[in-house]
């Protein structure tokens, strides 16, 4: 398997890159959708990463349009977007599927590392999408905003599912534990 800092990403300018240039960082990848009720986590990602950036920390959002049409803009509406509504700072890449057959090879890579989600201990957002029908297969990713902490060394450490924001003590206090190594 392709270490993860190897997968070819496109940044949202349409630029080719890996995440091997990021190497020696801690990342927070999260995919991202501009018309969702998580869309608001926008600027919980933008503090997080500018509260830690300085230490060798980025976070990395992979727009994606997979769950109910939520990111339908093309990349330069997402970046305008992005900017003005949200003032983000942090990396944008090009669009991305995270699960099924064209599930890209980053999120391939992410779900096989850590297969389930760190669930918020007080919410209820799993339960609300099941009963609107909403239940992807074990392992997939289950909304927008799910976030991937991803160590210095490249490994995958933790996943967050996507109603656990990124402020949160749960994922704050992980950034903090992998930026101190």
């Amino acid at each position: 398997m392709t270490a993860i800092r190897d997968i070819a990403v496109k940044r949202i300018d349409g630029s080719e890159t890996t995440l091997g240039a990021y190497a020696g960082d801690v990342l927070l990848v999260v995919n991202v959708a501009s018309k969702c009720g998580l869309t608001p986590q926008y600027t919980a990602l933008e503090a997080v990463f500018e509260a830690y950036r300085d230490r060798g920390f980025a976070v990395l959002g992979f727009p994606c349009n997979q769950f109910r049409g939520q990111e339908p803009g093309s990349e330069g509406e997402i970046a305008g977007f992005c900017s003005s509504t949200y003032g983000v700072e942090f990396p944008l890449f090009s669009k991305v599927e995270v699960n099924g057959p064209g599930r890209h090879p980053l999120y391939a890579a992410l779900v096989q590392a850590v297969p389930e989600a760190q669930q918020n201990p007080t919410g209820e957002f799993r339960a609300r999408l099941a009963s609107f029908g909403h239940a992807p297969p074990p392992g997939d990713v289950f909304w927008n905003f799910e976030k991937f902490l991803i160590a210095r060394d490249g490994s995958v450490v933790a996943r967050f599912a996507p109603d656990l924001p990124p402020d949160h003590p749960l994922v704050t206090e992980a950034i903090r534990a992998q930026l101190a190594h």
